[in-house]
């Protein structure tokens, strides 16, 4: 039963936060739980690999739930060697910088802050995301029209990430661009390529889980592109990011002529 699996998987997730915690505790750096994030969903299934019984998946050549771990393994992975490459070498990010100061101003302990405020609740939001990822995995379903439209989607979703993700490292490794506004490549259509395309590749994941015979845990999944697309739009993403910018003119400028997130080709 899929309510069997919910409990487990939020262990592994919480053994997974904890231990993320205690590598930022020794390298006093909490930004590198963003390194961390598509590790987490790749440590969840993982997890439902090794411990799925059922003797029909296991006979099975291909299911729909082998093509959404496929697309986990390459998503996390990506992502994971990404942020640690733009990140090696440098301080914390600024936003856990702030977080630290928010601690201190109302003396909370700079340890509990990080563990309640930056792991705990990554790992809440990272098993809200993981819906889909939980039930494709815990429901057999073979391949479908949903299942090629939501891999379509996912395809789309992931060329904008890593294409736009890839076209900012390139922009930043010239050092006549320091200061400049990134407004090239995908950049030119969306402020926000990478978040766009995060965004679009939850909705391919829930897609490819649609399972007919199972509504209940269709429904629950919604939650998962839902939270991140919330996200994205209205807390950590773009407004948190372009906050950073309000008092510079260029940004301000390529605020008024590109849309925040969905491309608009022209």
């Amino acid at each position: 039963m899929i309510s069997h699996t919910y409990l487990p998987v939020a262990g592994v997730i919480f053994l997974f936060m904890c231990y993320v915690f205690i590598l930022a505790q020794i390298f006093k750096n909490n930004s590198i739980v963003d390194i961390f994030w598509g590790l987490g969903f790749i440590c969840i299934v993982t997890y439902l690999l090794f411990t799925s019984h059922s003797y029909i998946e296991r006979q099975a050549v291909f299911l729909t739930k082998h093509l959404v771990n496929i697309c986990i393994f390459i998503w996390g992975f990506r992502l994971a060697v990404y942020i640690y490459s733009r990140n090696i070498g440098k301080r914390e990010d600024w936003r856990y910088i702030n977080f630290r100061k928010l601690w201190r101003k109302h003396n909370i302990p700079q340890w509990l802050g990080a563990f309640l405020q930056v792991f705990m609740l990554q790992g809440f939001f990272l098993f809200i995301v993981a819906l889909p990822v939980i039930h494709v995995n815990t429901a057999f379903s073979g391949i479908n029209f949903l299942t090629i439209l939501g891999f379509i989607i996912w395809v789309t979703g992931f060329v904008f990430e890593a294409l736009g993700d890839y076209q900012m490292a390139q922009f930043k490794k010239n050092p006549a661009n320091k200061g400049k506004i990134m407004r090239y490549g995908l950049w030119k259509f969306t402020r926000h390529p990478n978040y766009f395309g995060e965004m679009t590749m939850w909705w391919g994941i829930w897609l490819m889980s649609v399972n007919f015979f199972t509504p209940v845990q269709t429904m629950i999944g919604i939650i998962s592109p839902l939270t991140i697309t919330w996200l994205l739009t209205k807390v950590s993403g773009v407004p948190m990011l372009e906050s950073k910018y309000k008092n510079d003119a260029d940004y301000q400028e390529y605020i008024r002529n590109t849309p925040s997130f969905f491309p608009k080709f022209r």
